[in-house]
């Protein structure tokens, strides 16, 4: 999904944020999950952007949604984490390609952030918050990321005033994958 954003002098700035995250051990991995995965974080984007870059004009920007996934081990997230790093390479080289034509390609990873896909992981409720309590602990902040927080991050990544931001990787985890 494009989400818009804004339109800055008729360059329109834009957030690719479908995605899906379903984990599984190295062990119980499925060729399956690799292939969803990986056709919609990845493929999805691509393509997406592909869609897009007609209606690009000089001036607009792109923010693509990674996570910390990409940046820390964490156990049965290896598809997925793949998945997001893969999405960082594409915003760099994306970057590269685009920035002659005055269009700016960024990242945010958020770390875990308050949203329905936790809903999703098939746990029951006492093994979500068991999950959700692990998660907390491990965050310097001690609360899980709001998605106002996030969509302030893409606002200001797809800003005017963020123009020398470029090919960049913008971490919001509450210091998960840095303290």
């Amino acid at each position: 999904m494009i989400a818009v954003i804004k339109d800055y002098n008729e360059s329109p700035a834009g957030s690719l944020i479908a995605g899906v995250a379903k984990f599984a051990p190295l062990a119980e991995a499925t060729e399956a999950l690799w292939d969803q995965t990986f056709s919609t974080n990845v493929k999805g984007a691509f393509f997406q952007l592909q869609a897009l870059d007609p209606l690009l004009n000089p001036g607009a920007s792109i923010v693509l949604n990674g996570s910390i996934n990409a940046r820390i081990g964490m156990p049965a997230s290896s598809i997925y984490a793949a998945s997001k790093a893969a999405l960082i390479s594409l915003a760099k080289t994306l970057s590269a390609e685009l920035l002659p034509r005055g269009i700016r390609v960024n990242v945010i990873s958020p770390g875990p952030v308050a949203t329905p896909i936790y809903d999703k992981l098939g746990l029951d409720a006492a093994a979500l918050e068991k999950t959700a309590a692990s998660i907390r602990a491990q965050v310097p902040l001690g609360r899980f990321g709001t998605p106002q927080e996030i969509a302030s991050t893409v606002l200001h990544l797809a800003s005017p005033e963020s123009a020398f931001i470029v090919g960049t990787e913008i971490i919001a985890d509450g210091g998960m994958s840095q303290l």
